[in-house]
Parts: structure tokens; sequence; C-alpha cells
């Protein structure tokens, strides 16, 4: 069972965990993806022709969904708070020959961006590590064009409440209310996520300002592998939440 003794530092976590984390994740550079045992972009097709879009992908980490947007005739901007995942991507970016604007630092750092000038923004199971996450879409509401979508995927706020140690996959291990931050480890590092209620997420895009069109909770995969996170729970609820949301008026 997780510890719940507050927020850390998931930057520094990240920078720790970089090596081992893009050794064994092996992600495609071919399409977007939205989480471990669901289908890609190439199937869920949510994004659209991307071709002379400029396209902004928040948390991109080793800028695997970023090289897919630039290989599709994107401008590709990718931002992560974590400077070991930046120096990954910077080298996978000049591996396969293509360019992506890389940046370091928060999520919803993004003086950087002119209003109205980005025509998607994309994040794809980062948004757990971010506490604040009404800060988050209110600067992207700043930056997207009217009418532009916001796509993201994050851990959907059900599957975080069963526990994945017990012999019953579907064991209670904290209310699906409690707000508390939740440190876990991967490959022995820990970090911190920060539960979203589906109402928490809804509000916080209706009150920037944005109309959700799309909400998915995709089914895993019947086939291949499965993540080390992998818990039998995901056989009967949900494990990512996607929604896309739009801007409207300033």
């Amino acid at each position: 069972m997780p510890n719940v003794r507050g927020a850390g530092d998931n930057a520094a976590a990240w920078d720790r965990h970089t090596a081992a984390y893009q050794a064994r994740a092996q992600l495609s550079t071919n399409t977007a993806h939205y989480g471990p045992e669901i289908p890609t972009e190439a199937g869920l097709r949510l994004l659209g022709d991307l071709k002379g879009k400029r396209v902004l992908e928040l948390g991109c980490g080793g800028a695997q969904c970023s090289i897919a947007f630039a290989k599709q005739g994107a401008t590709a901007i990718g931002v992560d708070f974590s400077a070991q995942q930046l120096a990954f991507a910077r080298r996978l970016c000049e591996r396969e020959d293509v360019r992506v604007e890389l940046r370091l630092g928060d999520l919803a750092d993004l003086a950087f961006l002119r209003a109205d000038s980005i025509d998607l923004v994309f994040s794809s199971y980062a948004f757990g590590f971010v506490d604040d996450l009404n800060r988050v879409f209110r600067q992207v509401h700043r930056v997207l064009k009217i009418g532009a979508p916001l796509v993201f995927s994050l851990p959907h706020p059900v599957s975080e409440v069963f526990d994945g140690d017990s012999s019953d996959p579907l064991a209670v291990r904290r209310s699906y209310f409690d707000k508390t931050p939740v440190e876990h480890e991967m490959g022995g590092v820990v970090f911190t996520d920060y539960h979203h209620t589906f109402a928490d997420i809804y509000m916080g895009l209706a009150r920037s300002s944005y109309r959700v069109d799309l909400v998915l909770e995709p089914e895993p995969v019947s086939s291949g592998r499965r993540s080390p996170e992998w818990r039998d729970a995901y056989l009967y609820v949900p494990r990512t939440l996607i929604v896309r949301a739009r801007k409207e008026g300033n």
C-alpha cells in the first residue's frame, strides 16, 4: 500500500528514474500514446491532421509523442520538468532526425508562448504529477487558439482507490474523495501522485472556459505485454481517463 506522507519532488524523482524508465518503456516515435495497455492515437484518432499545426506537449518526457507529431508535419514543442528526461529527448530527436523545441519548466509556465498561438495541446499521463491542475488549464487556455483542443490522459480517478497488494483485486485502499497526495515507488524511486476526481477535472475545465467534447475510459487491450504497474483490478475498472476539451472564448 502506498505511503501518504505528502508532496515530493517529482522532477528530481524523474531525473533519477529516466534511464531505467526509458530502457523499459521503449515507446514508439511513430504515434502518440495515451497510457499503458490501451490503444494509441493510431487506433483512437483523437487529434486529427497535424500537418502545419503548432502542437504543444506538456510532460513530454522522452519526446516520443512530440517526435511523432513532428513526423506528421507539425511544429512540435515539448515541455517537461525533468532535465534528464529532456536530455534523453534531445538525443532521441537527433537519432530520429526531427526537430522538436524542448523546454525545461513547470507545466503551467508557458510565458514563452504568445496567446492564441497553439493549435493543439497534448499531455499523456503527466497531469497526475501536478498538484494545481486548474493553473495548468488556465495557462493552456491562454495559448490555445479559440476552438482548438486540449487532449490529455491521466490515471483514472476510480482506479486509484483499489489496493494492488491485496489478493482481492477490488479491495478498496482509500476513499475516492481523499485528496491527500500519495507516494509510490517505481524502480526504487519515490514519486508523488495527486488525486483529481472526475468532478475536479470537469469543473476545472468548465471554469477555465473549455467545452468538453469527448471522454474515454479505454478497456485494456487483450494482447501485448503488461506494464510492471499492472494490477488485476484494471480488468474491472478503467485504468486511464482520456479527455478532449476545446477552448471557448477568452
